[in-house]
């Protein structure tokens, strides 16, 4: 009786992969609609918005547009996910529709690094491949002032950091995944492909092995908020040029850039042979060197292929940004898609642990 009740309990576990797919950056897609110069004036991008709760101090940065979108997104079904409900050019999600929605009067203001949205919380079954959610809370958005969503690519956001920083406590839908004993591991990985626009995917409940060759280095967690680690160093041509006293990053997805404080950025410009607006020679990336992270006692390369970065114009730059959020723990960095696109990358909630696997 015990060996089939757990067979039973195995048996409701999953190991999901749900691709993911890149498209164009905002950037093109306004330049196609021949409305990029109003838009740049009239949303200045600001990525310490969602890091510091009613931040509205615009903060400037270089070429954000071609890498700094929502570069990577959910595929098609059978992924039902509807997060945030974008403007009539998105798919949009119906609550009379819904044979499982639950409505309540909890309300919610969310701000982003490009554009904000307000709305109301609801209960609805969310299925992210084959695992089916049961009453998960989720976001429907009612106002979002400006357009800085209406051209984006993505109709929802699906958050993954842990539940300490969730808005208005909700419970986000991994840890139900965990609670309802949906998946395998208490862990998910992402693995952003490099060059192609297809190949990328997230897995929930497992890690695959084919992208792990070069070993998994394991990182804790500093603080179980957004996915946090603290760095040693940060060095170039054997010499240490940031995050001298340590620093702490955050390892986000959700950032396309690196983000780094204010008055690092010059140095990493000029640590690279940038200018000072962060431009860059396209050829620089054959022969400039790797930018070094030092974290956990290991070393983990950044290559001038990776954070030499090329517009859609044809010009080159650095995939570098400048931030300031400060913390208790010091200075703090994002590790965004400039940086996972050359690590699988685990993100452990069981063992509140980050686990980097270097590709090839």
């Amino acid at each position: 009786l015990l060996l089939l009740l757990s067979l039973v309990a195995l048996a409701r576990c999953e190991i999901a992969r749900l691709p993911l797919r890149r498209g164009k950056s905002l950037r093109t897609r306004l330049q196609e609609l021949g409305l990029l110069s109003g838009y740049l004036q009239k949303h200045p991008y600001n990525p310490a918005a969602k890091y510091i709760p009613g931040l509205n101090v615009p903060e400037y940065m270089q070429n954000y547009m071609d890498v700094s979108t929502a570069g990577y997104w959910a595929a098609a079904p059978p992924v039902s996910i509807l997060l945030l409900l974008l403007p009539e050019n998105h798919n949009r999600f119906d609550p009379s529709k819904s044979s499982t929605f639950v409505a309540t009067n909890d309300s919610l203001d969310i701000a982003y690094g490009t554009g904000s949205m307000t709305g109301v919380l609801g209960y609805v079954v969310v299925q992210v491949s084959q695992i089916k959610v049961q009453n998960q809370i989720f976001g429907l958005s009612e106002t979002e002032p400006g357009d800085a969503f209406y051209y984006s690519a993505f109709d929802g956001i699906l958050g993954l950091a842990y539940p300490s920083i969730a808005s208005d406590g909700a419970t986000p839908v991994f840890d139900n995944m965990m609670a309802q004993n949906l998946v395998a591991s208490d862990l998910f990985s992402v693995y952003l492909s490099k060059h192609e626009q297809s190949g990328s995917f997230i897995l929930f409940g497992g890690i695959d092995d084919s992208y792990t060759g070069n070993g998994i280095y394991w990182v804790p967690v500093s603080a179980e908020t957004y996915w946090q680690i603290s760095v040693q160093s940060v060095s170039a041509n054997q010499e240490t040029v940031a995050c001298l006293q340590g620093c702490q990053a955050i390892v986000d997805t959700g950032t396309s850039l690196m983000v780094v404080p204010s008055q690092v950025l010059p140095v990493i410009f000029s640590a690279v042979g940038a200018n000072s607006d962060g431009s860059i020679s396209c050829s620089a990336k054959w022969f400039q060197p790797d930018l070094v992270f030092y974290i956990n006692g290991y070393g983990f390369h950044l290559p001038a292929t990776a954070y030499v970065i090329q517009s859609s114009a044809g010009t080159c730059s650095v995939g570098f940004q400048g931030m300031d959020v400060p913390t208790e723990q010091g200075e703090l960095w994002i590790l965004g898609d400039v940086f996972i696109r050359q690590y699988y990358t685990i993100f452990d909630r069981g063992n509140n642990r980050v686990g980097l696997a270097p590709l090839s």
